[in-house]
């Protein structure tokens, strides 16, 4: 049974004729006709039957038309719920990050959202490749991803709201030979050793870009995918790595600075995902609000800080 056949039979027991209902509907005769036809298919019991020349309701019709009208009152309570849920700035909403955003983003999300007039929010991590975030969102309300620039962009499924471009730099020791270079050409990398992510994850491809341009194929020592432990090994080792800009906090490795490379372009875009749904809902976009604003924040301070 479907919501517009019951309607069809209730309007026809309250107003008495095919031809009054359709008017109130503003559909035709006939569509009214086929709605109770299709409805009459689905009950062992006759629901109409001619009374001269207008049809009229059985018992067993009049008896569905009264339940219509509750079926009419569950879906009218069900909408209110789903607009006061909207509506509400408060309730919980979860949040899901890759490692270094969380890092950058997740304490100071939680101060935002600490007052009492505020959306709980619930955080997790996930090390995911690029195109594994956007599934995400079947289980989150909010998540925070990253893309390289060039590669493919997100799928139309999600809602897409960018939050910042990050550029990616070269993390290396201070008494490094590239230290004292204000910018880093490609060239000037060959025959280094790297520490650099796992195979199918964004940053991977960006040191092919990097190689490709240098000319040689890098050398790739270890393979660390979160930044503060790669940020030991390069303090360590004398290796150096690709670090993002904001996200990639290295005040605890004061051995390490970050120079940028000397052709721009190289980066990644941060981007909220979301189920275009979510976003209706008021205290998703109150949350979304804090981390544009955090974002913006980030961008603002200089490496290391």
């Amino acid at each position: 049974m479907e919501l517009g056949q019951l309607r069809a039979l209730r309007e026809l027991g309250d107003r008495g004729s095919i031809t009054a209902v359709a008017a109130a509907l503003y559909v035709t005769p006939s569509s009214v006709s086929q709605q109770i036809s299709a409805l009459q298919r689905h009950s062992a019991a006759p629901l109409t039957y001619r009374d001269g020349r207008r049809t009229a309701l059985t018992d067993a019709g009049r008896a569905l038309a009264m339940a219509a009208i509750d079926v009419e009152v569950a879906l009218e309570r069900a909408g209110q719920a789903v607009a006061r849920f909207q509506d509400d700035r408060l309730g919980a909403v979860s949040v899901a990050a890759f490692h270094s955003v969380g890092l950058a983003v997740f304490g100071p999300l939680i101060a935002a959202c600490g007052s009492p007039d505020q959306p709980d929010v619930r955080l997790s991590d996930f090390d995911v490749a690029q195109e594994d975030f956007p599934p995400l969102t079947a289980d989150h309300d909010l998540v925070l991803a990253h893309r390289l620039v060039g590669s493919p962009s997100w799928p139309g499924s999600v809602r897409v709201e960018p939050l910042l471009y990050e550029p990616l730099d070269i993390a290396i020791r201070r008494d490094h030979r590239l230290a004292a270079k204000a910018a880093i050409e490609p060239a000037d990398l060959q025959d280094e050793a790297w520490v650099a992510v796992h195979e199918g994850f964004p940053l991977k491809q960006a040191l092919s870009v990097i190689s490709g341009i240098g000319g040689s194929e890098a050398r790739i020592l270890h393979r660390i995918n979160e930044f503060s432990v790669a940020a030991a090994v390069v303090e360590a080792s004398g290796c150096i790595a690709l670090m993002p800009r904001y996200t990639t906090n290295i005040r605890d490795h004061r051995d390490l600075v970050l120079r940028p490379l000397a052709h721009p372009g190289l980066g990644r875009h941060i981007d909220c995902l979301a189920r275009p749904e979510t976003l209706e809902r008021n205290n998703a976009k109150a949350v979304l609000s804090h981390v544009r604003a955090i974002a913006m924040t980030l961008t603002q301070r200089s490496p290391g800080d």
